[in-house]
């Protein structure tokens, strides 16, 4: 059983890596995705916030520094283009979500700063059982209210939703570079 300090610090670790997600999800929620596409894509972001902080932890302090620079460069790059993308091109040409893979390069980009985490975690005598399901949970959670308030603002913005959604994700890609 973790002490109750430990349980507060991880769980404060896990609802800050998942405010990506909770952001990501505000962008998506603007797409009007059907309820199996949200959940399905909740899933996967929980899925991505267990498996990265696992990687992250296996492979160790060793790789801590330089991984993190790599990662978050690249998770912010790919997420500035979606949102550029999104902006840019008539709305049937945005980001699609029609296949698997379109899915998990998505969910890996707001995941990317969760393997650094768990490159960290992986230094201190941390319960990382209940970390990565906090991770999980919390970031899987965290999406799903960000796709449901998206969902309303897409309505009352109409078709600058789309527009909207873009510069969240443009926003929160500039956060991982700089």
């Amino acid at each position: 059983m973790p002490e109750l300090g430990q349980l507060l610090t991880v769980s404060m670790l896990a609802v800050a890596l998942a405010m990506d997600a909770f952001s990501l999800g505000l962008a998506l929620g603007t797409r009007q995705l059907t309820l199996r596409r949200m959940l399905f894509v909740c899933l996967l972001v929980g899925a991505f916030h267990v498996v990265m902080p696992f990687l992250g932890m296996l492979i160790g302090s060793v790789l801590s520094h330089a991984m993190k620079g790599i990662a978050t460069l690249v998770g912010g790059g790919v997420l500035c283009f979606l949102g550029a993308k999104m902006i840019w091109q008539e709305p049937d040409e945005t980001i699609q979500l029609h296949t698997l893979g379109q899915m998990i390069l998505l969910t890996i980009t707001v995941s990317l700063d969760s393997l650094s985490a768990g490159l960290s975690l992986g230094l201190f005598a941390t319960d990382q059982g209940l970390a990565l399901l906090l991770f999980g949970l919390s970031s899987a959670l965290l999406t799903a209210m960000g796709i449901s308030i998206g969902r309303l603002a897409g309505f009352w913005l109409g078709h600058y939703g789309e527009t909207f959604g873009g510069i969240l994700l443009i926003v929160l890609g500039m956060k991982f570079i700089w």
